[in-house]
């Protein structure tokens, strides 16, 4: 039964990890499901790392030895099975073209998942000047890829290494004190530090990502091919009234305790069977455990001889953060590197799949979106750097991006692009936004605790949450405790290029609060439907696109190390920054910007009462307030005109 629960996991949630197999005849050509087998021999061996511990490895070769192949690589902790003599995938490597045009293409199993060995650690931190039997995840990339080319016959030397989201953490891991064989590498939606990423936004915790806490966090110290953990049942279709139910974070402790603690029992941290819940519980602040696990702090260590191209998608609810500060980071720290970004109108993964089709949720950006990436982009990429020259002159723009408004690609020498301009719009009263500043005021709003406002209008219940991305927000634009400030209709086009700062001035009666804020793209009126698959009750006449949002912990609005509460009644400024945006506000429509201080169950709830630890906190410090937004506020956009 685990197992099955896995594979299911693996087919519904985790499509960005493996490769889609979506394609129908009308579509696209579909390759057969045998094309592995007919064309591909498999070999799975063991490659013991430089501490003792070995690394199950599965090898994909061309069954035509007449010629050398590059190594793609991609190790994960999602499983590379089917394990076993003659089973096979019937899709392997980054897509199809580069299946059909021969690769050896190689899959492990990280330290302490699946068949490997060891005991495997969420986001195991990197060590420096390591000694020689210390191990960490740039180490066993290094010892893999060094056995890999020794030993793994018609390889031509080059190695690549690819994958998306965790597999892409791990494409980013093999950068840093590379492999000299290692000459691409591409990390797609790849985590970066986990208190920005997946499970925690600007410290708060991802409360919709509860039941995914279990695949990470249950302990294992030997190879296994069946699923060890098991995850938590809601009993429910209902999200929102569980959690509402739930109340407190530490009542979900039970979820992850040790099966032999009494059920009645006083529950505590101590009884915590799940070292990953454990962890998030203890370490509510930015520490160094945290600090630690992330990645980006150590990217000036990619060589120049590792070409990189980081993928990212515009609309991904996971990892947004990961890819855009990864690039940022290589530019930074290296910036004679070849380096490029691909930013996309997709979800989770979404460039990985066959389909014609690209839609995000209800809003539909265009056909063969995924599949021109796929063969003018990607498979470009690793042929370049694997099979051809390997120099800087690769046909391929250092950024390309896709303007989710005017739904088309543009290419750029730089991003964001160098004539992008800062400029600034203000939150006025009589929910105008405006670019200049009009009269002084504080706009208030109750915000109860007995009822946060949804991030989604759906009924249902979701292992992680991706539609809300592009959802419809008419929902919340209703609600007395969401604040909304417009544009009058546009005159003409206007295209945001590049990352948002929210500057909030804000109060509240309270001691703690959340603030969450979104962009908003306003169609008019006469807006058509294009997305035949729209929920039914939606119509695209006066659709309110999310086109980007975020949320910032009040309590780290100085310091993510150190957390401090709000003075009651005193107006403090928050600041918000949100993540990358190419989108033009088409003529016609209008731009729009709501203020919020809950968004659930996407993210916990916050007390309004200051506590040193919310996974601590009790039923008697959540309390109803009343918050402020002054009309002072800003926010910051760069514009290309």
């Amino acid at each position: 039964m685990k197992k099955q629960i896995f594979y299911a996991i693996l087919s519904f949630v985790f499509t960005g990890f493996l490769i889609s197999c979506e394609s129908t005849a009308k579509e696209t050509a579909r390759v057969p499901d045998t094309y592995v087998q007919d064309n591909y021999t498999k070999k799975e061996v063991t490659i013991t790392m430089r501490d003792g511990i070995k690394l199950h490895t599965v090898i994909y070769a061309p069954k035509d030895q007449s010629k050398t192949y590059p190594i793609l690589l991609q190790r994960t902790p999602y499983s590379c099975a089917p394990y076993g003599e003659g089973k096979m995938k019937t899709k392997i490597g980054p897509n199809t073209q580069l299946m059909k045009e021969g690769n050896i293409v190689v899959y492990q199993d990280v330290r302490g998942r699946w068949m490997s060995e060891g005991v495997y650690d969420n986001m195991r931190a990197y060590i420096p000047n390591k000694k020689p039997n210390q191990a960490d995840e740039t180490s066993d990339t290094y010892d893999t890829i060094d056995w890999l080319v020794k030993n793994v016959d018609n390889n031509n030397g080059r190695v690549g290494t690819w994958g998306i989201s965790y597999p892409g953490h791990y494409a980013t891991v093999s950068t840093i004190d590379a492999h000299p064989a290692l000459k691409a590498a591409s990390p797609q939606a790849s985590i970066a530090d986990f208190f920005f990423d997946d499970f925690h936004h600007n410290g708060a915790f991802l409360l919709s990502y509860f039941r995914a806490v279990s695949l990470f966090g249950a302990y294992k110290d030997s190879p296994t091919d069946t699923a060890w953990y098991s995850l938590p049942s809601m009993d429910t279709q209902d999200q929102y009234q569980f959690f509402l139910d739930a109340g407190p974070l530490k009542n979900l402790n039970k979820y992850f305790r040790n099966e032999n603690v009494d059920a009645k029992a006083p529950q505590n941290n101590d009884q915590i069977d799940d070292f990953f819940w454990k962890e998030i519980t203890e370490h509510p602040n930015y520490d160094e455990v945290w600090k630690s696990k992330g990645i980006i702090q150590h990217l000036d260590k990619v060589p120049s001889t590792v070409a990189t191209m980081v993928v990212g998608g515009e609309f991904d609810a996971e990892d947004l953060y990961g890819p855009l500060e990864t690039y940022k980071g290589i530019e930074k720290h290296n910036p004679n590197n070849y380096n490029t970004l691909v930013f996309g109108p997709w979800d989770h993964g979404g460039w990985s799949r066959s389909t014609v089709k690209n839609s995000v949720g209800n809003y539909y950006f265009g056909d063969s979106i995924s599949l021109k990436f796929q063969k003018e982009i990607e498979s470009k990429f690793f042929n370049h750097f694997l099979k051809g020259s390997g120099d800087k002159n690769s046909g391929l723009p250092e950024a390309y991006v896709y303007d989710s408004g005017r739904k088309g690609w543009k290419s750029y020498e730089t991003w964001p692009p160098k004539n992008a301009k800062k400029k600034s719009w203000y939150l006025s009263d009589d929910k105008e936004l405006t670019t200049t500043k009009k009269e002084y005021k504080g706009i208030k709003f109750i915000s109860d605790i007995k009822r946060p406002v949804p991030y989604s209008e759906d009924i249902k219940t979701v292992f992680t949450p991706r539609k809300y991305m592009t959802d419809d927000q008419r929902f919340a634009a209703r609600r007395p405790d969401v604040l909304v400030f417009e544009t009058d209709v546009l005159t003409e086009d206007l295209t945001l290029a590049g990352d948002i700062l929210a500057k909030l001035k804000v109060a509240t009666t309270g001691s703690a609060a959340d603030w969450i804020v979104k962009v908003i793209d306003v169609h008019p009126k006469d807006a058509k439907e294009n997305n035949k698959d729209m929920q039914n009750h939606l119509k695209m006449s006066n659709y309110h696109l999310m086109v980007r949002s975020e949320v910032m912990r009040g309590r780290f609005r100085n310091s993510f190390e150190k957390p401090e509460p709000f003075v009651p009644n005193q107006k403090t400024a928050v600041n918000v920054r949100l993540q990358d945006i190419f989108h033009t506000f088409k003529k016609g429509h209008k731009l729009q910007i709501q203020v919020q201080s809950t968004w659930f169950p996407l993210i916990d709830l916050n007390p309004q009462t200051y506590v040193d630890n919310i996974y601590k906190a009790d039923e008697k410090d959540f309390k109803t307030q009343t918050h402020t937004v002054f009309t002072d506020s800003s926010i910051e956009f760069f514009v290309i005109e």
